[in-house]
């Protein structure tokens, strides 16, 4: 069998972004309806489109099991199955499409496929977390479809400051030979 091993390298950058994800989650401000606002899908989005596709999804199924299994890496140093199964849980849950969309974006030199395939990632991230909050709340669709739109801003403005600094990143651990 030839399996491609992964690097210490590779090893070590999945982990720091784990890490960087957690802090960013607990960057949070408590909003109506109990789902707050995080940088969370920020530090995913970044993740996705600095290591690629499958280091940034390895990255967020690392960071989604950690806190599957009850480490306090979600918002407000929270874990557990029951946050993955809540009211919240649909975001975690398509937290890794979100490091596959940045990744696939990242592929070519182009913020404006950049930003195209993060708001197609965000928009699958947002889809999931309405359906997950209107089954869990017994809310309806276009109730919790509204309720989950006052975070439109603030992820254009995610995307948008991962989409200009993206390239200064990876330049700047190419440079300092940390990546490849």
């Amino acid at each position: 069998m030839n399996s491609k091993k992964m690097s210490i390298r590779d090893l070590s950058y999945i982990s720091i972004f784990t890490a960087i994800i957690a802090v960013c989650a607990q960057i949070s401000i408590p909003m109506p309806y109990g789902v707050p606002l995080t940088l969370q899908t920020f530090a995913i989005m970044l993740a996705g489109a600095v290591l690629g596709i499958k280091n940034g999804t390895i990255t967020t199924l690392l960071y989604v099991a950690l806190g599957a299994v009850g480490a306090p890496v979600f918002s407000l140093f929270t874990g557990g199955m029951g946050i993955v199964l809540g009211p919240t849980g649909g975001f975690i849950l398509s937290f890794p499409l979100l490091a596959v969309a940045a990744g696939i974006g990242a592929r070519k030199d182009s913020r404006l496929w950049l930003t195209l395939w993060i708001a197609a990632g965000t928009a699958v991230n947002y889809a999931s977390g309405i359906l997950m909050y209107s089954i869990v709340t017994s809310s309806s669709l276009p109730s919790s479809f509204f309720i989950m739109m006052q975070f439109v801003p603030t992820e254009v403005l995610k995307i948008i400051v991962v989409v200009a600094s993206v390239k200064v990143i990876k330049q700047a651990l190419i440079k300092s030979g940390a990546l490849v």
